[in-house]
């Protein structure tokens, strides 16, 4: 498929809980980006009582009807409870269990794409939700107006598959984000990383996500080993590919931080202060887009809530990795 046909989209790798909403939400303040969030749709619970940042229900949102009546027109039927664009979407249990590592590098890939390759399912699935997820994209960039999407969905693993999708041109934002934060979200994720509203958490239907928090020991492994997947697929780029933005500076110099991506992007800065305007999108994901404010501000309360203790754990599990990305 000729570029000229494809979509351009602009994937977000980070660990989860690195400020990823923040930043999609800023770069479609410009008027040739869109974003609906985390395009992999999953984990959304009772599909029934999930709300879009516009905070309607989302089967009654009209952003997402008129998405489901364009994406009907392409020929695929769409609900957001059955996205059919996560990888493992329909996936048999052969099929799961190879896509649960995370990303580790050429060999090890090559060696999942082997196993993958033997799965007849696989083979028939693969290209299914391809044609899903450029369908989705480009539903959402027709409905919104704006040619450029962003998908916050974070992960590794769906970034190397989606890169091999012709119908869309991708370019790489890899946020990074001081590894202390991300750990104190993952220790109770209903306080430190959803909507400040308890009736608004877990996507709109409440609730204290207790069977998700993890100890700090827990918590800091995962963002080590996020990071890690992180710069094993970055590996696999070229350097025109992707660049690096660091939450903290996103947060301290807005301005500059986005005319840089937009150029990335290859779309023109915009003139005027930055803005935010979650109720202008209507984003799937992290609780904290119902609490976008115009102003940015960064969340630096790991320095208060961690003690000694969690930082010398913190230190011991990830302080090299950590030191690497600039974090002292």
């Amino acid at each position: 498929m000729s570029a000229r046909k494809q979509t351009q989209l602009i994937y977000i790798l980070a660990a989860s809980h690195s400020g990823s909403t923040l930043l999609a939400s800023l770069l479609a303040s410009h008027p040739q980006i869109c974003t609906a969030g985390e395009l992999k749709l999953t984990s959304l619970g009772d599909v029934s009582q999930y709300r879009c940042s516009c905070r309607a229900l989302i089967d009654q949102c009209p952003f997402w009807q008129a998405v489901r009546a364009n994406m009907f027109r392409r020929g695929f039927s769409f609900s957001i409870g059955e996205a059919g664009t996560h990888f493992s979407s329909g996936a048999s249990q052969y099929i799961g269990r190879l896509l649960r590592p995370l990303h580790r590098g050429r060999i090890l890939e090559h060696m999942r794409d082997l196993a993958l390759a033997l799965s007849p399912t696989w083979q028939s699935q693969f290209p299914i939700i391809q044609a899903r997820n450029a369908a989705l994209a480009a539903s959402i960039c027709e409905c919104s107006g704006k040619p450029v999407i962003v998908d916050s969905s974070k992960i590794a693993l769906r970034l190397k598959y989606l890169l091999r999708n012709p119908a869309l041109s991708i370019k790489v934002v890899r946020l990074v984000r001081d590894g202390r934060g991300v750990a104190l979200t993952y220790t109770d994720p209903a306080a430190f990383a959803d909507a400040k509203d308890p009736h608004l958490r877990g996507g709109g239907m409440g609730g204290d996500r207790q069977g998700e928090r993890l100890s700090f020991a827990e918590a800091t492994w995962e963002w080590r080993r996020s990071t890690e997947e992180a710069d094993s697929v970055i590996r696999t780029l070229s350097q025109d590919q992707w660049t690096e933005v660091h939450y903290e500076d996103l947060c301290a110099r807005p301005k500059e931080t986005l005319d840089r991506l937009f150029r990335f992007i290859d779309v023109v800065p915009v003139q005027g202060p930055t803005h935010l305007g979650s109720e202008e999108n209507h984003i799937i994901g992290n609780g904290m887009r119902f609490d976008m404010a115009s102003e940015v501000r960064l969340d630096d309360r790991w320095k208060s809530n961690l003690g000694a203790h969690d930082l010398r754990i913190f230190d011991e599990i990830a302080g090299p990795l950590s030191r690497r990305l600039g974090y002292a």
